[in-house]
């Protein structure tokens, strides 16, 4: 895992691991304006040669530790993160529901996005 580089690509909605210039793994998630501003997980992706390495738990743990730089909240929509987030309370505080709520609306909305 040390020669992977998270790095967020706000613009296209992406938390990336690299790994020799090349995407591993990554997080797609939105942000969500309101009733409060989230950034909002929906899929989480790593690829298959890199499956094992705990990718996905340190690009969850990057999102969580963005948001609390951000002073936003992650309302996760993705399984795996809903999951990490479980086991790691103390670095991923509950999401509130109307917010679940309010973000698995913008998402029933936008389709076509993910």
């Amino acid at each position: 895992m040390s020669d992977i580089e998270i790095r967020d690509d706000r613009a296209a909605g992406r938390l990336e691991a690299v790994a020799a210039g090349e995407v591993v793994g990554r997080i797609e998630y939105f942000v969500l304006e309101a009733p409060a501003r989230a950034l909002v997980p929906v899929h989480t992706i790593v690829e298959p040669a890199h499956e094992g390495q705990g990718i996905a738990g340190s690009l969850a743990r990057e999102l969580y530790g963005i948001a609390r730089r951000e002073g936003v909240t992650v309302a996760p929509l993705c399984p795996y993160v809903v999951k990490w987030a479980e086991r790691h309370p103390d670095e991923a505080p509950a999401a509130d529901p109307e917010l679940l709520r309010a973000a698995k609306e913008w998402l029933v909305a936008h389709p076509g996005l993910f």
